[in-house]
């Protein structure tokens, strides 16, 4: 009996200790400001029309393979974030890519901070984005599959409540010029998504 009263103690120390005193720092918000739904228009069920930048001379003429999908989208982190999961297919539903990302917004930099994670390719990727106007904007670095650095930027735009376009762009020479490399068109099919 005494010793769980000296961790119940123990406890109620540390988060004694762990209070601001006397003009210290302000505890952590617990509610998220108004900026925090900015991805909200993520949240549901999508069926998506992908479209890949033709990168060939075969897919120039030809024109590039015909790919769909679904993007999945919850709100979590107690209204902080988003939670999503973005699944490309080919004609015959074999898979191509499978991305699973964490964003959270982060209101003392006034952008969104994300995480994804390529199973396939074992990749983990760090991004950020920010409302601007009537799209979400989002930049990244990586490697592609050659090793050599790139950089990438997204736009979410065309954003309404049955739809929205996804165009996602990179550059080899560190921001001089951009080629597309992938436009998504996407279809609301549900309003809440199952994980």
């Amino acid at each position: 009996m005494s010793r769980r009263l000296l961790l119940i103690a123990a406890i109620f120390t540390t988060q004694a200790s762990a209070q601001p005193q006397h003009g210290g720092t302000a505890p952590p918000a617990r509610v998220p400001p108004r900026e925090a739904a900015q991805f909200n228009f993520l949240v549901g069920q999508w069926e998506l029309s992908v479209k890949p930048a033709a990168t060939s001379l075969a897919q120039r003429v030809h024109g590039t393979p015909k790919l769909t999908g679904t993007w999945k989208g919850w709100r979590a982190l107690d209204g902080w974030g988003i939670e999503d999961e973005l699944r490309i297919t080919d004609a015959s539903g074999n898979p191509m890519a499978l991305t699973h990302a964490l964003r959270l917004y982060d209101a003392t930099a006034a952008r969104w901070k994300t995480s994804a994670v390529d199973p396939y390719r074992s990749i983990i990727t760090s991004s950020t984005a920010e409302w601007r106007g009537a799209e979400m904007l989002t930049s990244s670095q990586g490697k592609d599959a050659e090793g050599k650095p790139y950089l990438s930027r997204g736009t979410f735009s065309k954003i309404s409540p049955s739809t929205f376009r996804y165009i996602q762009q990179r550059s080899t020479d560190n921001g001089k010029t951009w080629n597309d490399n992938l436009t998504i068109d996407a279809k609301r099919v549900s309003a809440t998504a199952t994980r």
